[in-house]
């Protein structure tokens, strides 16, 4: 997302002083500082890049020519982690696909993409040939205060050689907030790179600890989005499409169209349902847009320009892959192929699931190399991925000696996984990557939760009767039995996470504030989880320690009126044994 900030500060709602950043459509990356450490963090999807202060020119954040590799001026925290989101301009994206098109390679769907995709480069020679710029947007952990409102922290980055958004401002109240929206609305078109909305944020980082988060997001932060851009186009033709759970889903072709600077040739339908709500037939013009200003949807259809031989569409009564019956059991919106790991498209779908990299992180095994496996019946499951010989890889298109030893080394590598990587792997219906590892930690081995039932099921956080109902249906069907135990066979090891020692801290519930000189605070969490003890974001009755470091917030003041013990840093390395 691109970022226009809008900050708006009191515990009141919108009504005191407010920052606000624009809504990028770039991709979050962390810059992390800290003194003179020889070695970077490793990029993940989930932190993004992180850099410090020492020289790493190799690694891929440090290719970005707007983070620094070295802060400018002083009075910079010992750690100091900076986030924000990496985005090519649009004149820079206009350039880099006529080069791509002059060399004959492959035109980017849009400048979103086209950043991710740049910093995901093994070689940091293509990341630094590529026209990126970071934005910062605010700080992770530090070691100390930076300043008491998010407005003077923009400032200091400013100061310290960042580039931050010159379309930043501080307002006041609901009114100063809608103002700045209109304004940004109508510089939009003429704005260097994509947004699709402004961000609010309460400005004072004392009223942000008061306000703390829900379950989802922080309560002192608000997006506002524009409208998204619609465009009309023809629908020539309607497909259903076969997911990796079997779900079918009507999908329209487009006459090609650009919406917001992408060309649109398909739009998801959603189900039948959605199909007559709208009166989507073939051969219509419709209004097209991308929701979020990324997934394109239709929106309506113009019903004074539908042709006389335009054609409803039904949903197939057999998979348009398999051939298996097509059903919609009761209740249910969707339609679906019923054949599961037997129907080629769900396998595909099923196999790229497995290699992701939230899943077993198969680096290697694309679309393309799945669909030619599938077809040549060199997979029917995703256990078969470990019986793959070089051979069975050298015949595929494509793919030479030095690609196939590496797949393989890949595959051998990633036998090795966590019980979370290998649950969020399987595809279980109803199961992330956050259901995934409170599935590991309550159950600890993947043994005790094959055979676990309904009830037990319902026991782990955030696990409702119709999510362990999904749950123990696919460990008790046979075939998924069968898969797992391949798994196993060919050498797949889930370690569990480590339970935790009981310890005079196992049930505590501890909350930080401010800043500590020794560990960060994602190392705090570390340490006290490691204990057993709880983290949470608010003081409350419940709460039994709130650890005080350097420049509180008023999390502090709350617990002293609520009665709830606080401690210094001194106090509460003693209590962990550091």
């Amino acid at each position: 997302m691109t970022r226009v900030a809008i900050v708006t500060g009191g515990t009141r709602g919108i009504g005191a002083a407010t920052a606000r950043l624009l809504k990028d459509s770039g991709y979050k990356v962390a810059a992390t500082y800290a003194g003179n450490e020889a070695k970077a963090q490793a990029f993940r999807e989930a932190t993004g890049i992180a850099v410090y202060k020492s020289d790493v020119a190799d690694f891929s954040a440090c290719q970005v020519r707007t983070v620094p590799l070295r802060l400018q001026g002083s009075g910079w925290p010992r750690v100091l982690e900076v986030r924000g989101e990496v985005v090519i301009p649009l004149a820079d994206f206009a350039r880099l696909n006529a080069e791509q098109a002059k060399r004959g390679g492959r035109l980017f769907a849009n400048p979103r993409n086209a950043a991710a995709g740049s910093l995901r480069q093994l070689d940091p020679r293509i990341t630094a040939a590529r026209p990126l710029a970071f934005f910062p947007w605010g700080l992770g952990e530090t070691s100390a205060s930076v300043a008491p409102s998010y407005s003077k922290i923009v400032e200091r980055l400013r100061q310290w050689g960042f580039r931050v958004s010159t379309l930043f401002a501080s307002v006041r109240g609901a009114a100063g907030c809608l103002a700045y929206f209109r304004r940004i609305g109508a510089q939009r078109d003429a704005l260097p790179f994509e947004i699709d909305g402004v961000v609010y944020k309460v400005d004072a980082l004392r009223d942000r600890e008061a306000l703390g988060f829900t379950a989802r997001a922080p309560r002192w932060a608000l997006a506002h989005k524009f409208a998204a851009r619609e465009e009309t186009t023809i629908v020539e033709d309607i497909v259903a499409s076969v997911g990796r759970t079997g779900a079918i889903t009507p999908v329209a072709t487009l006459k090609p169209v650009v919406v917001g600077g992408v060309t649109v040739t398909h739009a998801t339908l959603h189900n039948q349902d959605e199909v007559e709500r709208k009166d989507v037939r073939i051969g219509d013009t419709v209004l097209v847009q991308r929701a979020g200003d990324v997934i394109p949807e239709v929106v309506a259809v113009v019903k004074e320009k539908r042709p006389r031989g335009a054609r409803p569409w039904r949903m197939p009564a057999r998979c348009p892959v398999c051939g298996a019956p097509v059903v919609r059991e009761p209740g249910e919106a969707a339609h679906r192929c019923l054949r599961g790991l037997y129907c080629p498209a769900q396998l595909e779908g099923s196999l790229r699931h497995f290699a992701s990299r939230s899943g077993m992180d198969i680096e290697g095994l694309g679309e393309h190399l799945v669909e030619q496996l599938v077809a040549k019946g060199k997979v029917k499951s995703v256990a078969d991925l470990y019986r793959l010989r070089e051979g069975d890889l050298t015949s595929l298109e494509r793919t030479g000696e030095r690609s196939a030893r590496k797949l393989l080394e890949r595959l051998e590598r990633s036998k090795a996984t966590t019980l979370p990587r290998l649950l969020n792997a399987l595809g279980i219906p109803g199961v992330g990557e956050a259901t995934a590892a409170r599935l590991a930690e309550h159950f600890g081995s993947l043994p005790a939760l094959l055979d676990a039932d309904r009830e037990e099921l319902e026991r782990v956080p955030d696990i409702g009767p119709a999510t362990a109902a999904e749950i123990r249906d696919f460990f008790r069907d046979k075939r998924n039995r069968a898969v797992i135990e391949a798994l196993l066979r060919a050498g797949v090891r889930a370690a569990a996470p480590p339970r935790p020692k009981a310890t005079a801290l196992s049930g505590k519930t501890f909350v930080l504030t401010g800043g500590l000189e020794s560990m960060t605070r994602e190392e705090a969490k570390r340490r006290l989880a490691a204990s057993g003890a709880r983290t949470s974001e608010s003081v409350s009755r419940q709460t039994d320690y709130v650890v005080v470091g350097a420049a509180p917030g008023a999390k502090a003041a709350r617990a002293r009126a609520l009665g709830v013990k606080t401690i210094d840093e001194k106090q509460f390395l003693k209590l962990i044994g550091a």
